[in-house]
């Protein structure tokens, strides 16, 4: 029986967790019908191992970032080697970037500077962005704002907004991305947003190998369980999972400017 094709719109592969079973875990991915992921680079380094993770598997994709985690390191050279990595051909997004007001692991200033420096790296080179903002609404929108003209696209990585928020990236045709946390029974204003939003504004995310759907809770999250998610958006908008599952995997190839592999057909059965 064939699965319904998904994508995992944001992974960390290169997270130590995956380190000596990746094969094992892109081979469960495409068993459960996850035909593409992208997998995220947070600082140069993980750049690198990312673009070589995609180096070597055909589905998987990497982007360039640089996390507001790691703004309080940054120096000129960092950032020209991030803007480096960016340039390479197998890189099709710029990110994650943003700003985290919740953990503070780099004050605000070194953030603000280097989200701006990240910012100004997607526009020369022309790649959408990946927006990280933990409780930091006011100041990524006000930047964005600024940025917007000359941005091609972009997507909100795990929304965490109110519905309000939302509206104003949509409207601005960003695509916002639905993690794990939809299926929690707290998480009410995502899934307000996952069921409001125009669905072809909407991406399907793991953030692997944080961020595990309900059902899975007390494991680490991985590419298959991104079908969770699926699940609860198909159930929230009261659709079917094969229509979540073709138009979010077309939004993130448009998102992307990528061309889907053949599909992948599974037969372990389905969820």
């Amino acid at each position: 029986m064939t699965n319904p094709t998904l994508a995992d719109s944001h992974a960390h592969l290169d997270a130590p967790y995956f380190a000596d079973r990746l094969p094992e875990v892109i081979r469960g991915a495409q068993q459960a019908g996850i035909q593409t992921i992208i997998t995220i680079g947070v600082t140069p380094s993980s750049t690198r191992n990312c673009i070589q993770i995609a180096n070597e598997f055909p589905s998987v994709y990497a982007t360039a970032g640089y996390h507001p985690h790691w703004a309080k390191g940054v120096t000129p050279e960092r950032l020209a080697e991030a803007e480096n990595l960016a340039r390479t051909p197998s890189v099709v997004g710029l990110g994650e970037i943003g700003l985290d007001y919740h953990h503070f692991r780099s004050p605000k200033p070194e953030q603000l500077y280097l989200f701006g420096a990240m910012l100004d790296i997607a526009v020369d080179l022309k790649l959408p962005v990946i927006i990280h903002d933990r409780m930091a609404h006011s100041d990524v929108l006000e930047i964005l704002s600024d940025f917007r003209a000359g941005l091609v696209g972009g997507i909100i990585h795990c929304f965490s907004g109110d519905w309000r928020l939302a509206q104003r990236y949509l409207n601005w045709g960003f695509y916002l991305s639905i993690p794990g946390t939809v299926t929690y029974s707290t998480a009410a204003d995502l899934k307000k947003v996952a069921q409001n939003a125009p669905l072809e504004q909407l991406l399907l995310e793991t953030d692997a190998p944080h961020l595990t759907p309900a059902p899975l809770i007390g494991q680490q999250n991985e590419p298959a369980f991104v079908r969770y998610t699926a699940h609860a958006v198909a159930s929230l908008r009261k659709i079917s999972l094969e229509k979540v599952a073709q138009t979010t995997s077309d939004n993130l190839y448009r998102a992307f400017k990528i061309t889907p592999l053949p599909q992948i057909q599974d037969d372990t059965g389905t969820l």
